[in-house]
């Protein structure tokens, strides 16, 4: 009886999320945006069709992966190299800005705690959770617009990508300074030990999948293979190293990339992506919010929480943005496309709470910056790259396949 519950749960999930998305194409918004207000119907918070359960988040995580498997594919590794200097700079500042803001804003609220004092730690551990960028919502908001192999947004996803590293570094050192069971240094090894191993395991992948691309060219086997290689590499992202499933995903794609095939391929992860894998991640964060037990002081908290969040990055990313000679509107872009929140702040959350730097209260604000961001982010982007040509339309206008101008 259980089966057939989540059964109708997904056909919820899927039917309402896709009416939603459509409605939100029509009314010239971002159809995720409509994905995630579906699953804020759907969800407890409003008529309760669907409950949360470790299965949907499960199915929402395999979309996630699939979604950057995809932003992987479609990467240009000349403009990833590139923008890396760039990138790093980005999102090192996109992280010490938040953090900072984060520690601030605890302290002024519940005042400021002596160095060392628990107090003190769970003050820089909810700056530690303003860190994490979400970068999926804005990966597909960029594929919707034709922007995402722009310069703008290989930045974009290039700076989050190395922002989600830097964070999870963070968060362990804090956790490491009130918690036996981790070793803050050994995140460093580890982060470096996953890319040389990346790199390592990825030339000769790359060589395997040319081989096979020039010997069964456009053949479904190549497709699968390469769906194997992205779960792999996730699992062993996660498992072994310590680092989000999501960035072994986005490797993956990386990998593929120069394969003549790379397009088919990710043709084909789009059909299981857009029909189900990808509502389902998309609601299911709508599904997850859950507002009860609001104090006074926790609504003004919330408020401050997720204007500072959303400020922070935008001030941060778009002022190191604006050292490499952007416009202002570029910055502005860069800023705007790295202040979401998803998954990753709920998990930096729930290990918080886990080892008593948070309790279960501050999941509301947190919650509502998912929502927010998720929300604000696909419109505010979408605005921004209002009335701009894509890469793909200046390619055809110019004849050129290479569009990256070196203006910085």
């Amino acid at each position: 009886m259980e089966t057939y519950g989540i059964l109708r749960e997904l056909a919820i999930i899927v039917i309402t999320a896709k009416l939603f998305g459509l409605i939100a194409g029509k009314m010239k918004i971002p159809q995720v945006a409509g994905e995630i207000i579906a699953g804020i119907l759907i969800g407890p918070c409003v008529f309760g069709f669907v409950k949360q359960s470790d299965f949907i988040s499960q199915m929402a995580e395999i979309g996630v992966i699939l979604l950057m498997f995809s932003a992987g594919l479609g990467t240009d590794l000349k403009k990833l190299i590139k923008t890396g200097p760039m990138a790093l700079l980005i999102a090192c500042v996109g992280v010490a800005v938040p953090l900072y803001g984060g520690f601030l804003l605890y302290s002024f609220f519940y005042g400021f705690a002596d160095a060392g004092s628990l107090e003190f730690y769970k003050a820089i551990f909810m700056g530690s959770i303003m860190t994490a960028t979400s970068v999926s919502i804005t990966v597909q908001v960029l594929k919707e617009l034709g922007h995402l192999s722009s310069q703008v947004g290989t930045l974009i996803l290039s700076a989050a990508i190395i922002d989600d590293v830097i964070g999870i570094i963070v968060l362990t050192f804090v956790i490491g300074f009130v918690s036996d069971s981790v070793e803050p240094e050994s995140v460093v090894i580890h982060t470096i030990l996953f890319f040389v191993f990346a790199i390592g395991v990825g030339l000769i992948l790359y060589h395997i999948f040319k081989w096979m691309d020039t010997k069964y060219p456009r053949t479904r086997r190549i497709p699968i293979f390469s769906l194997a290689l992205c779960l792999g590499l996730s699992y062993v992202a996660e498992k072994y190293f310590g680092i989000a499933d999501i960035t072994g995903a986005f490797v993956a794609g990386v990998i593929l990339c120069s394969i003549d095939d790379s397009d088919y391929i990710a043709e084909k992860m789009d059909i299981s992506s857009y029909m189900f894998f990808g509502p389902v991640f998309f609601a299911s964060i709508g599904i997850k919010t859950q507002i009860s037990g609001l104090t006074k002081s926790m609504v003004a908290f919330s408020i401050c929480f997720v204007l500072v969040a959303l400020l922070t990055k935008i001030i941060g990313c778009g002022l190191a943005t604006k050292l490499f000679r952007f416009s202002n509107k570029d910055c502005l872009k860069v800023g705007v496309g790295m202040m979401t929140r998803g998954e990753v702040a709920l998990i930096v959350s729930q290990k918080g709470l886990s080892v008593g730097l948070m309790s279960a209260t501050y999941f509301t604000p947190v919650i509502l910056l998912i929502i927010i961001s998720s929300l604000v982010t696909p419109i505010a982007l979408k605005a921004l790259f209002a009335g701009e040509k894509t890469p793909r339309q200046l390619t055809a206008e110019e004849g050129s396949g290479d569009d990256f101008v070196d203006s910085y």
